[in-house]
């Protein structure tokens, strides 16, 4: 279970375990908005609200400027696991202008792409193969990538993610 965390100007921050959750609001640093219901954490000393959504008590600023790193994963992520080539399942990433002739590992050049298609491709560009993207390549933007660990979201988090859209 994992759970959201918001600052006081309830933009989210990050999600993380229900137990450093428990363990912020324990300490008084956060307090819950959003909880399991029917799942209370036992302890010791008593049984707790599982947290589901958490507001930190103190105001955490958030840079304007927020990038978001290229990762294989984010990639993949962004272009939906479909290859950008023949539209098959993506597995691999691929560089459209490749690495050997100066490509650069940025969001504009990287796809989504399949093996089949990444072998076939090897290290020429798709205007030399006379294929077509089916995506332009882009950064990503929203929320949803700003914060760390949104990629499986759970339904009492969307009026938060929402309000920081």
């Amino acid at each position: 279970m994992r759970t959201l965390v918001l600052n006081a100007g309830y933009e989210p921050l990050a999600v993380v375990s229900f137990r450093r959750a428990l363990v912020l609001v324990m300490n008084e640093k956060a307090t819950i908005i959003e909880r399991v219901e029917d799942e209370p954490v036992l302890a010791a000393r008593g049984a707790y609200d599982r947290p589901a959504v958490i507001i930190l008590t103190r105001y955490v600023r958030l840079p304007n400027s927020r990038r978001v790193p290229v990762t294989r994963r984010g990639v993949l992520r962004r272009d939906g696991f479909h290859c950008a080539y023949c539209g098959g399942h993506a597995a691999t990433i691929d560089h459209v202008l490749p690495r050997s002739r100066g490509g650069a590992d940025t969001w504009e050049n990287l796809v989504a792409c399949c093996q089949r298609c990444n072998n076939k491709k090897g290290d020429r560009t798709p205007q030399e193969m006379s294929w077509d993207l089916q995506v332009v390549p882009r950064p990503p933007h929203g929320p949803q990538w700003m914060v760390r660990g949104v990629e499986r979201t759970d339904p009492r988090w969307e009026p938060y993610l929402a309000l920081a859209a």
